[in-house]
């Protein structure tokens, strides 16, 4: 992967960033991503945020040797620290945990107000950005789920707007799965869930052999829901 030509993932990400905005990319890494929009009059400014040493150097010189100084700044920082307000119209942050997103989100909420659009990357946990999204104004435009070196990502778009319209699903399915995701139904999302449903019931068929305290029947109810909701979606 370089500037020219990214991984499958992250071109999934660039595919989201509208013509003429103003992109933050936090957790740049290599920058390969504002280098990559850059370079192709995606946009004509970046900021590319690192909280580590090590990636913010990384950062640095890529851009230097690209000679992209002039159009994207690397800072270092936490989260949404490296811009000020009304800096960027674009947000994206890949290749994190969603719990760590979404208190990157939560924490820089005062630096959201102009911005226009979230292109949010999760490895994990995409239900907990979700449920940050519908808490906080902003509504899901777009999601894509995707394979490359046999892991399995997901990719979440979202504008400001109001989240609370009905759905075609209930609010709990849709959080979890996701409500594009779960209209498409793709063989990776299958593939996703048919690997989550088979975790759980192992998980499950584990505690029926645990002792029967309070926490262990409360994990095992929360499991039985979880494998009614997969199995109601895949129609097992």
């Amino acid at each position: 992967m370089n500037t020219e030509k990214l991984s499958q993932r992250l071109e999934a990400v660039a595919n989201y960033i509208p013509n003429g905005y103003r992109l933050a990319d936090i957790g740049s890494d290599h920058a390969y991503l504002p280098c990559y929009a850059v370079k192709r009059g995606m946009i004509p400014f970046a900021v590319a945020g690192e909280v580590a040493e090590g990636p913010y150097q990384s950062a640095k010189g890529q851009v230097e040797a690209e000679g992209l100084n002039d159009k994207i700044n690397v800072r270092k920082g936490n989260g949404l620290q490296v811009i000020s307000e009304s800096e960027v119209d674009c947000i994206t942050i890949a290749g994190m945990g969603g719990a760590l997103i979404t208190n990157i989100l939560e924490e820089g909420k005062e630096k959201l107000g102009q911005v226009k659009r979230l292109i949010l990357q999760p490895n994990v946990s995409a239900i907990t950005i979700r449920s940050w999204l519908n808490d906080n104004g902003w509504v899901l435009i777009a999601e894509e789920i995707l394979e490359e070196d046999e892991k399995i990502y997901e990719i979440l778009v979202a504008e400001k707007g109001d989240a609370k319209e009905k759905g075609e699903f209930d609010l709990q399915t849709e959080l979890l799965f996701g409500p594009f995701l779960l209209k498409q139904k793709s063989a990776v999302f299958k593939k996703k869930w048919l690997g989550e449903l088979k975790n759980w019931q192992r998980i499950l068929a584990q505690l029926e052999n645990a002792a029967a305290t309070k926490e262990t029947i409360e994990k095992k109810n929360e499991l039985l829901e979880k494998i009614k909701m997969v199995e109601g979606v895949l129609g097992h």
